[in-house]
């Protein structure tokens, strides 16, 4: 396998020196004779994929924090590529005959004659920062962070007298990465993570009700700001005494508005994924012939990204060390490409779209999506509602369901509210939504100019792996839904 296009193959560049892993004994000549044993067996192409992760959780019931967790993650990945076939081998230790053996068994995936191995190694410079920390999240103290979660408690109960319950959970983590493959590249990143989730339990006239709201990013501990930490309160208080009031919605086939921002959770799960490469590939997804064709009305665009500064979803390079920028996956109604990895990118003869993607140095990479969110359009949210005379409007979203390849899903509708002759009405509970994701995208006839992207904690699952994701979506009409709510009769 020929290094993809986005691939420097030339050695420009500093040829490698010290790098973050120098101090776990990963050097010139580790690299060179486990690449040199990865292509004994004639394999096409080959990577190493090193990681040290270290992550703290912590969580507070109860009015104190009862629980943390200090977790630390140090291997490689070892990748050999023959044709459409991969082999994969990892190992904990980094010893020059561990990481050998390791590269021995991802290469009996092929058979013919010894491939070559670089002899001169040159890394990657001028990568961007989307996520530059002041201080990194493995230098910052315990002390440091549980003033955060004690606060929030007790400003969560003095928000109002029937929260009866608050729980809380912070984690953060730093995770270095160095990519070295058969090309003679070799790239490097450093990439922060931090969330914060708030769930509080309400009781009012003898009955609870409970909701959450959280936020994450790449950043470091000066994204819980004050005003950030306020809306977190208010918006997890909000939600839960709303519910209070909430009816059940009624059942049936009806218009339905999703809200801007965290409803792009069914743009990802039932439209996001059917658009990666390995579904199309294998066939297995409905998009797999619809490529130049439309699947939308002309208003309707949808990206993928990984350039958004400090974003969940952000990346400087995918896990295959491929460069990362916007992916135009529908444009004006039309499918124009799928996202993919380099493996994808060979059988469609494209450059890849920097979406490799990989859990740990314990799985191979694959398609996956980074920020994946529908432009705005040429309506108004408040032009939308009033074009609705009996519908719903749903803005929070838990539990959904999908079936990848045909796009078949159900979501649980945690907040929403209906609408009726044109304007927001009761607040709604207990309500799923049911349909096709590629018949909704045809159903969408109307665009909002307010897109948001959620700034929740959003992680994606696939084939046993998940990855931190960010989504998002303007105020959009779909003609048509079935709900699952209250029978009429």
């Amino acid at each position: 396998m020929t290094p993809p296009p986005s691939i420097s193959s030339d050695l420009k560049g500093p040829t490698l020196g010290p790098t973050y892993f120098t101090a776990f004994g990963v050097d010139e000549r580790l690299i060179r004779e486990a690449l040199s044993d990865a292509l004994s067996q004639g394999g096409e192409y080959a990577d190493l994929f090193f990681q040290h992760r270290v992550a703290h959780n912590f969580v507070l019931e109860d009015g104190s924090v009862n629980r943390a967790f200090k977790g630390t993650e140090l291997g490689v990945g070892v990748r050999v590529v023959k044709g459409d076939q991969t082999g994969y081998a990892f190992t904990e230790d980094l010893s020059l005959e561990s990481v050998r053996e390791a590269a021995r068994t991802a290469a009996t995936i092929a058979e013919g004659a010894r491939t070559g191995a670089p002899q001169r190694f040159h890394m990657t410079t001028g990568l961007p920062s989307r996520y530059a920390t002041a201080r990194r999240w493995d230098n910052v103290r315990p002390e440091d962070k549980l003033p955060l979660l004690t606060g929030l408690n007790d400003r969560t109960f003095s928000m109002n007298d029937a929260i009866r319950k608050v729980n809380i959970t912070f984690a953060d983590e730093m995770s270095a990465i160095l990519i070295a493959d058969s090309s003679g590249r070799v790239v490097e990143d450093i990439q922060p993570m931090t969330l914060l989730y708030l769930s509080c339990v309400a009781e009012k006239n003898g009955e609870r009700e409970q909701n959450t709201y959280g936020v994450a990013a790449r950043q470091d501990m000066s994204f819980y700001s004050k005003d950030r930490l306020d809306v977190m309160v208010r918006e997890a208080v909000d939600r839960t005494m709303i519910l209070f009031d909430a009816v059940q919605a009624p059942a049936g086939e009806m218009p339905v508005v999703l809200g801007a921002g965290a409803s792009g959770i069914l743009l990802h799960e039932a439209i996001g994924h059917g658009m990666e490469a390995d579904f199309n590939r294998k066939g297995t997804s409905i998009y797999a012939d619809k490529i130049g064709r439309k699947v939308a009305q002309p208003f309707v665009n949808i990206v993928d990204e990984g350039t958004q500064e400090g974003a969940r979803g952000s990346i400087n390079i995918d896990d295959e060390g491929n460069a990362v920028g916007r992916t135009n996956l529908v444009e004006n109604g039309v499918l124009t490409t799928y996202l993919h990895d380099t493996i994808s990118a060979k059988h469609y003869g494209v450059k890849p779209t920097g979406n490799g993607r990989r859990e740990s140095y314990q799985f191979a990479p694959l398609p996956r999506m980074r920020s994946t969110y529908m432009l705005p359009g040429p309506h108004k949210k408040e032009e939308i509602i009033a074009s609705v005379k009996k519908g719903l409007y749903c803005s929070n979203f838990t539990n959904g369901q999908v079936q990848i390849g045909a796009g078949d899903f159900t979501f649980y509708v945690k907040n929403g509210y209906l609408i009726e002759d044109g304007k927001l009405t009761k607040p709604i509970k207990d309500v799923n939504i049911i349909g096709n994701g590629p018949k909704v995208l045809e159903q969408i006839d109307m665009v909002a100019d307010d897109l948001t992207i959620d700034q929740g904690g959003w992680t994606c699952g696939k084939d046993g792996q998940s990855v931190p994701v960010s989504q998002g979506i303007p105020t959009v009409r779909v003609a048509s839904i079935t709900v699952g709510g209250r029978s009429e009769r």
